[in-house]
């Protein structure tokens, strides 16, 4: 249940979430200690916790879980770090139904407990989250502040204030923040059971990735279908990435308003769509590819985060569940001449992807990289290499 802020509380009280609207959450605090603000967001995967809360989409966010039983499998190292930077630039905090409980995995180095407090984020558990899920699908994706006190002393009225005071993500253009200061080159490949990461060691192609917030996972999508990538920032210029002599281009995921970040990479994208280089767009990427090409972007009230999306590949008729992590949305009746809608929600009909008329050039909302999540949608890094061995064959 909420609270306001002149509540008493007990001792047993040691963490809450505060709303810009004065709603009070209260319960048991875990992981860091302190405050973070961000927006309000639900998650409504049900495995995946760590790399959920290390995608870079996910900085200046709180995420809450919708399953109940989040982190009874524990941590390692194989899961994690989908950010190339620092902790800080994921998710702010998260929010969870039961108490974080030891962990009961055969792949658990420690538990989940200890692995949010070396990350720095704020947890909280033991709180309604079909309440808070239902409040945010009926007002949108509150500006919040969690805090986890063990001693309990809580001053709800600043907490509130801190909610309050936060500028939000429309107009930030937070990819900024998160993308490699320095270019680094990548041939993992996709993880296995058998041997883990694999590596490779002769590339059939080179792809520069414009990083915007890349999480690690597409790197290794990209190595897997015979891809070398050199990671660059969302600063790079045209002339920059093409000195690189790229097979092809991968514009990545990443958080924030596109309408903010587009300023700045505008020119750059404009100028790879010119030059009739093969574009794989994801997420933001995807975003500031169609707003480069003429189209709108608009923010949504909820958000698609998950690992259970259905969406609809035009093209082929397939649906195909995939993750999503994005709060902003292609506006379809914007897209110019020439560019086609690929796919779509099922959940509610928005933009889920996009290709251009005559051009090699395609681009999805969702995370064909599957880090959480199922995989149907591999199928997209091999599109991406038709692309280029096409474009190769045309020179």
């Amino acid at each position: 249940m909420s609270y306001d802020a002149k509540t008493q509380v007990n001792s047993t009280v040691t963490g809450a979430i505060a709303l810009a609207d004065g709603t009070l959450f209260l319960g048991q605090g875990a992981g860091a200690e302190g405050v973070r603000v961000g927006e309000l967001c639900f998650n409504t995967a049900i495995t995946g916790y760590q790399e959920i809360l290390t995608d870079p989409s996910y900085s200046s966010q709180i995420v809450l879980f919708t399953f109940p039983h989040i982190g009874n499998v524990g941590a390692n190292s194989e899961d994690h770090e989908e950010s190339s930077e620092p902790a800080e630039d994921a998710a702010r905090g998260a929010i969870f139904r039961e108490p974080i409980t030891a962990p009961s995995n055969w792949r658990a180095t420690e538990s989940f407990e200890s692995w949010l407090r070396k990350r720095g984020i704020v947890g909280l558990s033991g709180v309604d989250t079909r309440a808070i899920t239902r409040l945010i699908r009926e007002k949108g994706m509150p500006k919040a502040a969690i805090c986890h006190q063990p001693g309990g002393n809580i001053d709800f009225d600043s907490l509130i204030e801190a909610a309050r005071a936060w500028e939000g993500l429309e107009r930030a253009d937070l990819a900024d923040t998160v993308d490699a200061d320095a270019p680094f080159d990548n041939a993992e490949q996709l993880w296995s059971p058998s041997s883990g990461y694999g590596s490779l060691t002769h590339g059939t192609y080179h792809v520069v990735v414009v990083d915007f917030g890349v999480k690690k996972n597409i790197l290794r999508n990209l190595a897997s279908v015979g891809a070398r990538t050199t990671v660059v920032n969302g600063d790079t210029g045209f002339d920059a990435i093409m000195a690189l002599k790229p097979d092809g281009v991968v514009l990545s995921n990443g958080p924030g308003d596109p309408a903010a970040t587009i300023e700045r990479s505008g020119e750059t994208i404009r100028a790879l769509i010119a030059s009739g280089i093969p574009i794989l767009g994801i997420c933001l990427g995807h975003q500031l590819l169609a707003l480069a090409l003429g189209a709108k972007t608009m923010k949504m009230a909820q958000g698609h985060h998950g690992a259970n999306h259905p969406v609809k590949d035009l093209s082929t008729g397939k649906v195909e569940i995939v993750s999503m992590n994005h709060g902003f949305t292609v506006d379809p009746a914007s897209l110019p001449a020439g560019v086609e809608e690929s796919h779509r929600s099922l959940f509610d009909g928005t933009n889920s992807g996009l290709a251009v008329k005559d051009r090699p050039i395609i681009s999805v909302q969702h995370h064909p990289e599957a880090s959480p999540g199922p995989q149907d949608s591999f199928y997209l890094f091999q599109r991406f290499a038709g692309l280029m061995d096409q474009h190769r064959g045309g020179k």
